[in-house]
């Protein structure tokens, strides 16, 4: 009878650790990362009675906590891409709106500059039209510098998000390793293991996959040892590393990430992060916030180059040379801070670098360090290699790489590192040179006339000049005289019409209809419709000149009204002169303002697809961890029951000892 009441004692605490696990389950249903627990129970042990064994009851084997690894890995890997997809998103939609806004894009700017230009051209360099163009190009250098800082806006806005990021894995590092900790104590009975805990620890796992992705080991004594980007480890055991931010070595005002051991801090490249919001913000910056800040200032940069070249071959209001109009943004270079220091009679090496060919420029930084003796050069992010030079004795050196000039100074020594960005400020330092209207080169400086006396119908163009005029002008005036060449006779091979009156000295060159320069060697041969170029002056001559006609090429004085200068200038909107020569300005930005936009719909269409593999994971898992309110409610009715016939089995085994107890009386 003892084992009755026995059996019905172990029914009913089995049915009452199922009763308290049941409203574990339903209490704890809305917990983030709760796993539903159930009550496995097993036979007692029997009695062996000689004529068989008999039951001694039941007794609880484990509570069982309902959890599949695999589900879980996939639930933290769909958590990360999606992370960190809606982190990029929520940054790239910022550059998108700014760049596409029909009103405060640069668009209309650089279309108003340009307007005002053709009416300058056209009311021939009025006053009022040169105030106008003057007014125009303020407000295109307000809008370049408005874009530029929002720009800034945003970068710092990612530098926020990456200390917040970093602050949260180092958080959550210090708690799962401080929950590793507390389930290792329990790690001696496997079958009772902490389940709460677990969950806790789990949970936090899947919070941290948010920031960043995070890989998962089981480790000893039922730890997890979690490692980040390319195996750095995050958690090991009882311990957690950390993560430390820092200012680039190279740009003060770029926050890097670094992996801390000790006292050490290691710089980790934006690649070696993915997923999670702070992969999303370092891999925007990287391939889109940069490069859209890049394109932005080569444009700036492109047009100040082209216009100031351009500008100075005219004259101003004044009759003097143009002068440049707009500012030219050097390149940044920034000097690693761990670059050996010098001293007075040994002084630091020192590079500066400017844009000399727009058309060549491309949206990549370099790096350049000082290894075994020579200047190393590496784009960037691909880092491939695109130039090398070894100074001179002194120290100094000139390369040019991708449209840009780079002079190195001094003594480098060894590992000597400097970052060169070669367009980042162009729209931030962009602005007008010109104070007064009078600056404004609108004039050619030469002018081109046929004499009255001429016998023939021979023309001579509009005179062109390039930057060779102005560096080296010829002597003017230069008058070119037509020499009526003589027919072939029987016995004489007869001589072609010729041009003569050319600076002494000065090269001739013939150019085709593409603008490619062939020197001509010896006479010069008049043909009709031909392009002649020298000493920096372009002319072309079409009819045909009587023997002994001259063509007057002269200093144009007193040219107040003439607008071929500035009609130069407006010819630049549809120049070809980005990417090899083969875009415009306009062509530029309308393909950067496409490339944002068909970067941000790709992304989006990812963050979409990723939240929809996020919800199936997460769906997935739930059918097995998760609480369905509806069963545990069954389970309620079931173990009450089982409580119910324990109690009564109890019940029964006192009677029968009652009954026994009065039989002996």
């Amino acid at each position: 009878m003892s084992s009755l009441l026995a059996i019905g004692k172990t029914g009913l605490y089995a049915a009452q650790a199922a009763l308290s696990t049941t409203g574990h389950n339903i209490t704890n249903s809305n917990v983030a990362g709760y796993s539903r627990q159930v009550v496995v129970q097993q036979t007692a042990a029997a009695l062996n009675t000689g004529s068989g064994f008999m039951g001694t009851g039941t007794q609880i084997a484990q509570i069982k906590r309902y959890s599949d690894d695999f589900m879980n890995t996939q639930v933290r890997n769909a958590q990360a891409s999606t992370s960190g997809l809606e982190s990029y998103l929520g940054q790239i939609k910022q550059i998108d709106n700014l760049l596409a806004d029909t009103t405060s894009g640069l668009t209309p700017a650089m279309q108003g500059f340009f307007k005002g230009i053709q009416d300058m051209a056209a009311n021939r360099a009025s006053v009022p039209s040169r105030q106008a163009m003057l007014s125009n190009a303020e407000s295109l250098a307000t809008r370049l510098n408005g874009l530029d800082a929002r720009l800034g806006e945003i970068r710092d806005g990612v530098n926020s998000e990456i200390e917040s990021s970093v602050t949260a894995i180092n958080t959550y590092a210090q708690q799962i390793a401080k929950l590793n900790e507390q389930i290792g104590t329990y790690a001696a009975s496997p079958q009772r293991p902490p389940n709460d805990l677990l969950d806790q620890r789990d949970q936090l796992v899947l919070e941290l996959n948010k920031y960043v992705k995070a890989s998962v080991m089981p480790g000893d004594n039922g730890s997890l040892t979690v490692s980040i980007g390319n195996g750095q480890p995050l958690v090991v055991g009882q311990d957690s590393f950390q993560l430390a931010t820092m200012q680039s070595p190279t740009d003060l005002t770029r926050l890097e990430v670094g992996y801390q051991v000790g006292n050490k801090v290691s710089v980790l490249p934006d690649g070696a992060l993915p997923g999670g919001k702070l992969g999303g913000v370092l891999e925007f910056r990287s391939n889109t916030l940069d490069k859209a800040q890049s394109q932005l200032g080569k444009i700036a940069v492109g047009l100040a180059f082209e216009f100031n070249r351009q500008h100075e071959l005219g004259l101003d209001q004044n009759g003097q040379p143009g002068k440049a109009f707009f500012y030219e943004a050097p390149a940044y270079v920034g000097a690693s801070i761990h670059n050996a220091k010098g001293d007075e009679d040994n002084p630091p090496a020192k590079l500066e670098a400017k844009v000399i060919d727009p058309s060549k420029l491309t949206d990549n930084d370099y790096e350049v360090k000082f290894d075994q003796g020579e200047y190393k050069v590496v784009s960037l992010p691909d880092r491939k290699s695109v130039g090398a030079v070894r100074p001179d004795a002194t120290g100094n050196a000139t390369l040019e790489v991708g449209g840009m000039q780079m002079t190195f100074s001094k003594n480098a020594r060894q590992g000597d590192t400097f970052l060169v960005r070669p367009t980042i400020n162009g729209a931030a330092d962009f602005k007008v040179l010109a104070t007064d209207v009078s600056q404004i080169a609108a004039a050619a400086p030469v002018l081109s006339k046929e004499p009255l006396t001429n016998t023939g119908n021979g023309k001579i163009s509009e005179v062109k000049v390039d930057k060779d005029f102005v560096d080296s002008p010829p002597t003017l005036p230069i008058t070119l005289t037509f020499n009526k060449g003589t027919p072939a006779g029987p016995d004489t091979p007869g001589t072609p019409d010729t041009l003569t009156g050319f600076p002494a000295g000065e090269p001739v060159y013939k150019v085709d209809d593409n603008g490619k320069k062939t020197l001509i060697e010896g006479d010069v041969v008049f043909e009709n419709g031909a392009t002649y170029s020298f000493g920096g002056i372009t002319v072309t001559m079409t009819g045909a000149p009587g023997g002994g006609d001259k063509f007057e090429i002269a200093s144009n004085v007193n040219g107040v009204g003439d607008t071929r200068n500035i009609a130069a200038l407006g010819e630049l909107q549809t120049k070809n002169i980005f990417n090899g020569d083969t875009a415009t300005i306009q062509s530029s930005y309308a393909q950067m303002v496409s490339e944002v936009g068909n970067k941000t719909r790709e992304v989006q269409i990812n963050a979409a697809a990723s939240n929809s593999l996020l919800a199936q994971a997460t769906g997935a898992q739930a059918d097995v961890s998760g609480v369905n309110l509806d069963e545990e409610a069954t389970n309620l009715i079931k173990y009450q029951q089982a409580y119910q016939a324990a109690s009564k089995v109890m019940q029964i085994a006192g009677t029968i000892f009652d009954s026994l107890l009065s039989i002996s009386r």
